[in-house]
């Protein structure tokens, strides 16, 4: 539809057509207090301002609702207002500083795998960042008789630091008081050690003698002079007299020197027949008489395999029964000696292989009808 405007208008004129109104640029007619509906686009050309969903605009630009800018918006005010609880960024917040030129700071977020939320403290003061410069903090010797020790909760130090009434510092004495310690504790330690397990290494600073003395070997000690200790049922390395039985339990003892030395005799007296056992543990010399009937020797407990092991058996009346020897005897010419039926003879036995499966024992008369 055309438009029908006045000739020669006047700036700022304003003409109505159908309800529109246009206004006098001084060049060209313009649109003056245009409204769309149902959405409102408002220009206000008398007071430069233009609002969007917003009828009467108060600023430059008024916006009630959502808006969406495909492209870079460049505030030159200094101030930026936003009424809202939360301001939706992707993932950096740049800053130019005072300065404007091509070294800025970023503040960047990792992309999230959930919801996390950093706080600032209600405080005034500087961020700490993990990873940067360090900072020198000084901190002034204080002579305080009592000073809390600070506690960090967590290793990474993610939490406030707290203190704890039963571990104080004494700054005058350099003294620290702890109801209780666990682990090695090296230096002066002034009170008290008591527990039920670990252990104190050091000298104790004024003790000379222990709280409850002790008896060693019937001499008393409490650590306040040395003792001197007598053993009176030990025999000395060099001298002195055995009181009784002295057991090697088939050890060896080497390079002896023996004097004026007995061995012991196994008396069996009347063998009376029958299976008679002569037991070496019992002695190395046996003597017996054999009588009544058929007598059978067995050797018994020898020394073990690869060991000498001999005995001497002194046996009166040997010929006036039979006697039988054991089937591991090897006597000379493979023939047993004819014994005394009336007398005594000496017979001897030596054997290398006493506890083998088919030990041999080596007889010997040693001598024959001796009485």
């Amino acid at each position: 539809m055309a438009i029908d405007f006045p000739n020669s208008p006047t700036t700022g004129d304003i003409h109505t057509v159908s309800g529109k109104q246009w206004q006098w640029d001084g060049e060209k007619w313009t649109a003056y207090g245009v409204s769309l509906n149902p959405g409102v686009l408002k220009v206000d050309s008398g007071n430069s301002r233009v609002g969007i969903n917003q009828v009467a605009p108060t600023v430059a630009l008024d916006v009630t609702g959502s808006a969406r800018i495909t492209g870079d918006l460049t505030v030159s005010g200094t101030t930026v207002t936003v009424d809202s609880a939360s301001v939706l960024v992707k993932d950096r917040v740049q800053f130019e500083g005072a300065t404007a030129n091509d070294f800025e700071t970023v503040l960047l977020a990792t992309d999230p795998t959930a919801d996390r939320t950093i706080t600032l403290p209600d405080a005034t003061g500087t961020v700490a960042l993990a990873g940067g410069a360090t900072t020198t903090v000084t901190v002034a010797d204080t002579t305080d008789t009592t000073c809390f020790v600070g506690l960090w909760e967590d290793a990474t130090g993610d939490l406030g630091p707290k203190s704890d009434a039963g571990i104080t510092y004494n700054a005058g004495t350099g003294t620290l008081t702890a109801t209780a310690l666990a682990g090695p504790l090296t230096g002066n330690v002034t009170g008290n050690a008591s527990g039920t397990s670990g252990s104190t290494t050091g000298n104790a600073a004024t003790a000379t003698a222990l709280a409850t003395g002790r008896t060693i070997n019937g001499v008393s000690f409490d650590g306040s002079a040395n003792i001197t200790v007598v053993d009176s049922a030990a025999l000395p390395l060099a001298g002195g007299t055995l009181s009784g039985t002295v057991v090697a339990a088939d050890q060896i003892i080497q390079r002896p020197e023996i004097k004026d030395y007995a061995e012991t005799v196994n008396a069996i007296g009347s063998i009376g027949g029958g299976t008679q056992s002569i037991d070496l543990t019992l002695g190395n010399v046996v003597t017996g008489t054999v009588d009544t009937s058929t007598t059978t020797f067995t050797f018994d407990n020898p020394s073990a395999d690869t060991k000498a092991c001999s005995f001497t058996l002194i046996l009166t009346n040997g010929g006036s029964q039979t006697v039988n020897w054991p089937g591991t005897v090897d006597w000379a010419a493979a023939t047993a000696p004819t014994l005394t039926t009336s007398g005594v003879d000496v017979l001897t036995f030596i054997t290398t292989t006493g506890t083998a499966g088919t030990p041999v024992w080596y007889g010997f008369a040693a001598g024959l009808a001796m009485a």
